[in-house]
């Protein structure tokens, strides 16, 4: 059972000229939400009436009646964003209990690698993966925003808060500042030392990210020993 809430976080202001992202290369960019109308308020609609000619739209999209109209964002790069919003994962994340998205990103390349390699390793094992390679897509945007700042609170709060492998403390705190308001929370990354994170509640609080290169995550059966960046053009031992 998780404790009792922690007093705080206090706020902090994040700016990021580069905020870091890697996500799978099998999830393409939801194309309409590249080039929806500029008003959000007529989406719902125009998705309706694209989905009469196309049934598949509606599981490429997800569920948007999960973003108030006056929180989505559209154009190029738009739906790296809007993807973490509508289509959750039922098992949650740190600062999600599965109701919700979060978009994460991290002030480094390397902080969101180390990142996204562990919840990696974490799936292959569940399924008992042999060893094989996933192939990355590495998104660069930017954060200019106030969040909560987990950091600040007492240290035993923290310590629960950050606990490795257990969300039971910060996914309760995720939802009641989101309810309170909140635009996200900035973070000390679990996974790499020194490095640091945000998790936006909302679309609108990151800019709209880029695509920057590729990775390829190489699985040996039992963890990711290396990865590929095919900008360096060389295998990256870990």
């Amino acid at each position: 059972m998780p404790s009792s809430e922690p007093l705080g976080p206090e706020v902090r202001k994040v700016a990021w000229k580069q905020a870091w992202r890697v996500i799978a290369s099998r999830y393409p960019p939801i194309d309409l939400f590249e080039r929806v109308s500029d008003d959000p308020a007529v989406w719902d609609a125009l998705i309706e009436l694209e989905a009469l000619t196309n049934p598949r739209l509606r599981d490429e999209i997800g569920e948007i009646s999960l973003i108030p109209t006056e929180r989505r964002v559209t154009g190029p790069g738009a739906s790296y964003v809007m993807a973490s919003f509508t289509h959750v994962n039922p098992k949650g994340s740190r600062f999600s209990d599965g109701s919700y998205g979060v978009y994460y990103c991290a002030e480094s390349l390397e902080t969101a690698i180390e990142e996204t390699i562990y919840h990696f390793e974490e799936a292959a094992r569940d399924s008992s993966d042999p060893q094989r390679s996933e192939k990355m897509r590495v998104l660069v945007g930017s954060v200019d925003r106030t969040f909560h700042d987990v950091g600040s609170v007492a240290e035993a709060d923290f310590q629960r808060i950050m606990h490795e492998t257990s969300y039971a403390d910060s996914q309760p705190l995720g939802r009641r500042l989101r309810d309170e308001g909140s635009d996200g929370v900035v973070y000390p990354s679990a996974r790499r030392k020194g490095g640091e994170c945000v998790g936006a509640f909302w679309p609108d609080v990151v800019s709209k990210p880029s695509q920057e290169r590729h990775l390829e995550y190489h699985w040996n059966g039992q963890r990711v020993d290396k990865y590929f960046d095919f900008e360096k053009k060389d295998w990256i031992k870990r």
